[in-house]
């Protein structure tokens, strides 16, 4: 039977302490990718950051080098086949792997399911959770008690989402997968839990927040009234990925400034 994180008992502090673990974060050259990176650095996880632009990644692995921890990049599209064997490989060189972040995701085109093709349909499925289940499967060999998985979902998981059924499809399976995943990986002692951001000020969300109109439509549906920011899903990233949460695995948790709430 697992046993009881020692931080379970100690200070709240020590709880969110991440000395001596590896952090692989996807998506981490820009917006939330990054925003998780830097943190899981600030609380002491050494990281391997994967992502498609190796500029934007030597710019992170600098920040991460001058909080005084270690950073390897991995420069690769998360659905390349040859993806998962380089990001583990990387980690394991760097020390292990206690802690998978799967960030990388993302939608490029709204469109009615009626006149969707498939073939984009496909794409959508392949960035947003093929990858991930495939990652996690070369990685789950190397986590033991205490590691965990946290699988940045979406709001859109949630609810109806008109013209993005592609991706709010992906997303509500990528839930569904951290929710069966937890069970079958619980007495191992490795928790996953589903992150579900909802609208945040990122590149992507950029031609919206650049169109007064929009933006007035967007936030009229989020209670607090603002987008969020990407160190705002990065902080509940650590709690998650942290002892923090030592009692939490197979849950959504929503950090959406209130928009889940509304009927």
């Amino acid at each position: 039977m697992p046993q009881t994180p020692a931080s379970a008992q100690t200070t709240i502090g020590s709880a969110w302490d991440l000395t001596g673990r590896v952090a692989v974060v996807t998506g981490a050259s820009r917006g939330i990718g990054r925003a998780i990176a830097l943190c899981m650095a600030q609380a002491g996880a050494d990281v391997v950051a994967a992502g498609r632009s190796q500029e934007h990644l030597e710019s992170l692995a600098a920040e991460v080098r001058g909080l005084g921890r270690h950073c390897e990049t991995v420069s690769v599209d998360v659905v390349a086949e040859e993806a998962p064997e380089l990001i583990v490989n990387v980690a394991q060189g760097l020390g292990g792997l206690h802690v998978l972040i799967n960030n990388a995701g993302g939608n490029s085109f709204s469109i009615p399911v009626e006149t969707m093709r498939f073939s984009g349909w496909r794409k959508t499925m392949d960035l947003n959770l093929d990858s991930v289940f495939r990652l996690i499967q070369a990685s789950l060999p190397h986590m033991g008690q205490g590691s965990s998985i946290v699988n940045v979902s979406s709001i859109t998981a949630l609810r109806g989402a008109p013209l993005m059924a592609h991706y709010a499809a992906a997303k509500a399976a990528l839930v569904n997968l951290s929710q069966t995943l937890a069970l079958e990986v619980a007495q191992r002692g490795v928790r996953v839990n589903a992150l579900l951001p909802g609208w945040i000020a990122t590149d992507l969300t950029e031609f919206l927040r650049e169109n007064p109109a929009a933006e007035e439509i967007v936030m009229s549906r989020v209670p607090m009234a603002r987008w969020g920011e990407p160190g705002e899903i990065a902080q509940a990233a650590l709690f998650l990925a942290s002892d923090a949460s030592s009692f939490m695995t197979g849950q959504a948790l929503v950090v959406d400034g209130g928009l889940a709430a509304n009927p």
